[in-house]
């Protein structure tokens, strides 16, 4: 005997059909400063999030209560930049924390899925160009097409046998490697990787070498701290500066490749649901993985669309990376020769 199903709606639970249900959510009621300090970003910028999200947020139902494409992002927005559920947020947009969960998994899906098309290093000449200018003004370093480092994100502990995301801090975490700009704007965005991996062991099997490793001409280089391997394409710091030119070489170094911190710091502070602030993201690592990955995706449209990246940015000094030592019998010999007429000619 068959036994009947009965099918919830949530929201109706919750509400009954005389509250203001997502379909009768108007963002033209409220203000400009009601979206921007509930939701994190201007009115202009979410039309433009419904424009390019839309399509596929738009569910195939015959449901007559729909969430629509425009309150799915809202209500994402509201987690990203908050860190909670809070039942105000829902009540805000007329929708339960059980629908504010389902519209982040949504709103995470589809950002993901536009990852490529709004982080990567294929970028026009005169981009480029303009990129390595920006670069060098910030402390005479020529060439340099980005910089790379790795950071944090508190997980919950996937299962009490799983040790693989525990970091060398003792919490769970994802480790994620980032690349940018120097507007900050991300060319690479790996969120995926266990805590427990060194960055140097990520960078060896991350997306980015490969791609550079795989470059007949090199057009510049990455700069990354000592965790990373000296390149051709990747200059590093002086292990053991002796000269002048060695010091003003890494202080420009350091100067240079601070952006990539404040890019994750400005990241950090805008999305803070990866802070820390309210907790562990309490999802499986890879739900996890698309949520950072998906609040980089935003970072990058914010930038593109005209927001400014450092609007956000936390002030505290991040802190330093332990050191590691150069082993001259691995040095790759190019690299390093590279290295000595790059110090020699820009800053003896």
């Amino acid at each position: 005997m068959a036994i009947p199903i009965a099918v919830l709606d949530c929201d109706l639970l919750l509400h009954g059909r005389g509250h203001k249900t997502l379909d009768r959510f108007d963002i033209e009621t409220v203000s400009d400063e009601f979206l921007l300090t509930t939701f994190g970003f201007p009115r202009e910028f979410i039309y433009y999030l419904v424009e390019l999200l839309g399509d596929t947020l738009s569910r195939r139902t015959q449901r007559s209560r729909a969430i629509s494409p425009d309150v799915q992002i809202l209500a994402a927005l509201g987690f990203y930049t908050s860190g909670s559920f809070q039942t105000r947020m829902g009540d805000a947009i007329g929708i339960s924390q059980a629908s504010m969960s389902r519209c982040v998994t949504n709103v995470t899906k589809a950002l993901v899925e536009k990852a490529s098309e709004f982080i990567g290093f294929t970028r026009d000449d005169a981009t480029k160009q303009q990129s390595k200018e920006e670069f060098y003004r910030v402390a005479g370093i020529p060439n340099v097409v980005g910089v790379i480092d790795c950071a944090h994100i508190a997980i919950k502990a996937p299962n009490a046998e799983d040790l693989s995301f525990v970091n060398k801090k003792g919490f769970h975490s994802i480790n994620c490697q980032l690349v940018c700009d120097s507007r900050g704007l991300l060319l690479s965005a790996e969120t995926h990787w266990p805590g427990s991996l060194q960055d140097n062991a990520i960078f060896q099997q991350s997306s980015v070498s490969r791609f550079f490793e795989d470059q007949e001409n090199q057009e510049g280089w990455l700069l990354g701290d000592n965790q990373y391997p000296l390149k051709k394409w990747l200059m590093t710091p002086l292990q053991y500066p002796e000269t002048s030119a060695d010091y003003r070489y890494n202080l420009a170094h350091t100067a240079t490749h601070e952006i990539v911190d404040r890019a994750f710091r400005a990241i950090q502070t805008r999305f803070r649901c990866l802070d820390g602030s309210k907790g562990y993201l309490q999802y499986s690592p890879e739900k996890c993985a698309h949520i950072i990955l998906a609040c980089c995706v935003l970072h990058n449209v914010s930038l593109q669309s005209g927001l400014d990246a450092w609007t956000f940015e936390r002030t505290e000094t991040p802190e330093q990376a332990e050191e590691a030592c150069e082993q001259m019998d691995s040095l790759d010999s190019e690299a390093y020769r590279i290295r000595q007429e790059l110090v020699l000619n820009h800053f003896s």
